[in-house]
């Protein structure tokens, strides 16, 4: 987190966000075409490419017929809002001729998908999943149910959003779920399960992956970090933005999960939490899993990743499925920063303070969203 540099915060209350810094757009996107795009473009085109190369798939080399055979499924909340943003600025500044002519293209959330596709010539299917916060969750998860039909062989998916804008900035302050309280020190503004905890920082990014069917992943030799073994999802409707105070919703999404993968709950080490830093989410979130795990919950290690990196709207379940694989990769969870009041009633294990080394066979990555949603992956080991 730092002090908001992709234009100049003095006039609002709200001044610290999760900004990806010194990341060349113009290495992913031709200079001339810039202007026409969101900056979610570039950020998930960067993503891609390092899931490809990681995941041995050279799509320049490839056949049409095995283009075909890879499909795109990108998780975004708020897709292309900040080029629409930019675009009224232009036009209400008198500068309609600087206005992109792709305009309503760009703006239309399902081009971002398209873009993906086309950057890379994948023929598959090409869509957008648009769930709020739960977004790259669910576009992952319904990746893998196409690999469960054996509809595609393989399939990219993951999340992207870049909403640190004017404009969008300013209609989540007027929510009051952003922080204002830590201008002053960006590094200690996202505070997950911590008593003095007051909003969350807005995040951008991108976190992509190859996914397949596992007899295909190992006849072609690609590196697999982790499997999909569940997946859930329901909707309290319940209100547009508060959750109910329940939690039985969350917890029986990640129920559901469980049950397709086959695991029971003492069998879950670690949780990856969605943690955003408010006080209803955590303090409900923590609920949802005392009621999912039952007493086994107070075993349980988990963090929130958006204490390291604020939250990236649509794009952080797939961020938390990323450090939740790695973290089973390399043997060590990553922590909870800046639970510096522990609240009473956030009372479960956060991983506080610095990473633990922790061997992890199976985890679970949580997410909840604006209009009621949550969705939850299980992830398991590979040996």
């Amino acid at each position: 987190m730092r002090r908001i540099t992709r234009f100049d915060p003095s006039l609002h209350t709200v001044q610290v966000a999760g900004e990806v810094v010194g990341f060349d757009e113009n290495r992913y996107v031709e200079p001339k075409d810039r202007p026409h795009v969101s900056r979610a473009v570039p950020l998930a085109v960067a993503a891609v490419e390092e899931a490809l190369a990681d995941g041995g798939i050279d799509a320049a080399s490839m056949t049409r017929d095995q283009l075909r055979g890879i499909g795109v499924i990108v998780g975004s909340g708020g897709g292309s809002q900040e080029f629409t943003e930019e675009q009224y600025r232009l036009y209400y500044s008198g500068l309609i001729k600087q206005c992109s002519v792709y305009t309503i293209p760009t703006g239309t959330i399902g081009t971002l998908a398209s873009e993906v596709s086309m950057r890379f010539g994948f023929r598959g299917m090409s869509h957008i999943v648009s769930t709020g916060c739960t977004s790259s969750t669910d576009a992952i998860g319904y990746a893998y149910r196409n690999i469960q039909a054996g509809v595609m062989d393989v399939m990219i998916s993951g999340g992207v959003d870049a909403p640190i804008a004017p404009l969008i900035l300013r209609g989540f302050m007027l929510m009051r779920i952003l922080t204002a309280s830590w201008n002053h020190e960006p590094e200690r503004a996202s505070r997950p399960f911590s008593r003095d905890r007051d909003g969350f920082v807005l995040g951008e990014g991108a976190w992509f992956f190859v996914l397949e069917e596992m007899e295909h992943a190992k006849a072609r030799g690609a590196h697999i970090y982790g499997e999909i073994a569940g997946y859930g999802s329901t909707c309290e409707a319940f209100h547009r933005v508060r959750l109910e105070e329940c939690g039985e919703e969350p917890a029986r999404t990640i129920g559901l999960a469980l049950h397709e993968a086959g695991v029971p709950p003492e069998a879950v080490q670690y949780i990856s939490y969605h943690g955003t830093s408010t006080e209803l989410n955590d303090r409900i979130e923590t609920r949802a899993m005392k009621l999912a795990f039952n007493g086994h919950a107070y075993k349980l290690a988990g963090s929130s990743l958006k204490s390291l990196i604020g939250h990236p709207q649509g794009a952080c379940g797939a961020a938390g499925i990323a450090s939740t694989l790695l973290a089973m990769r390399d043997n060590v969870v990553p922590p909870t920063l800046n639970v510096d009041e522990p609240d009473p009633e956030c009372d479960l294990d956060y991983v506080r303070a610095s990473a633990r080394p922790m061997d992890v066979e199976y985890a679970v990555a949580n997410c909840i969203a604006f209009g009621s949603k949550n969705s939850a992956i299980v992830l398991r080991k590979i040996a």
